[in-house]
């Protein structure tokens, strides 16, 4: 396991973060030696749990309740963090919802949902840090999907989301760098974390075509996914921006 301090002094927002590739960031973050704010919607003991793990290696973190689609919440999440740890360095989005529907059963109120958290969720975050950032800037680090490039069957509002933020990554990558903040996105493929496994994913017929159509072999990791994105929030990208990491086990 990778630990080397890369982010050593830092302080870290990773929302979404109290299960799944949310949580293995914000571990792995810490690891690095980052001060961790653990954001969680409705999850709290997951928070929670998160928070214990990396306490009990010698780690910071706190956790923090906000629904990233709320604007209350969001100013209180970035004023609590502030409060905890300072100035921030490292912004993650990672919080989101998606539902696999077909286009005829999906509701405006599905479709709102979706960009509410999925894409209105990331700029209001990203808005609202500008206030926090250090004047040395940061990084910023969008979570999107593979989707946008293999446009998977019954995911359309979902696959619309994170093409959104496809171009917000890179809009703003422009716009930010003034800033000295980054701003730079991850591709994950399907990654084998708690929703998926409940969802049945891996027994169903798309998860096992999936697998086949691999290269490697197998579906994702979480572990597979936070080095590049601590390697996005350290001084080792320093001269990167606007960029996507495609992380999918060469799957296209």
């Amino acid at each position: 396991m990778i630990n080397s301090n890369r982010l050593s002094g830092k302080v870290a927002i990773v929302t979404g973060s109290s299960k799944g590739l949310g949580a293995e960031i914000a571990k792995q973050f810490a690891r690095e030696g980052a001060s961790v704010i653990v954001n969680y919607s409705s999850s709290k003991a997951g928070a929670e749990a998160v928070v214990s793990h990396i306490e009990n290696f010698g780690g910071k973190a706190k956790a923090i309740q906000a629904n990233m689609g709320n604007p209350e919440d969001v100013s209180a999440l970035f004023a609590q963090a502030y409060d905890a740890f300072g100035s921030l360095d490292i912004l993650v989005n990672n919080a989101g919802v998606y539902d696999f529907l077909p286009i005829e059963q999906l509701s405006l109120e599905s479709f709102r949902k979706h960009f509410e958290l999925n894409v209105y969720g990331y700029l209001l975050a990203i808005k609202t840090s500008l206030k926090y950032f250090k004047k040395e800037g940061g990084s910023i680090i969008n979570m999107s999907s593979t989707v946008t490039i293999f446009g998977p069957v019954n995911a359309s509002t979902y696959t619309a989301t994170k093409g959104a933020i496809d171009g917000l990554t890179r809009a703003l990558s422009n716009e930010l760098a003034q800033r000295k903040i980054r701003v730079n996105a991850i591709k994950p493929g399907v990654v084998e974390t708690e929703g998926v496994v409940e969802g049945g994913f891996l027994d169903s017929d798309f998860g096992k075509e999936t697998t086949a159509a691999t290269p490697l072999g197998r579906l994702g990791l979480a572990s597979d996914i936070s080095p590049a994105v601590v390697y996005l929030a350290s001084e080792e990208s320093a001269w990167m921006t606007g960029e996507t990491i495609i992380l999918s086990g060469g799957h296209r």
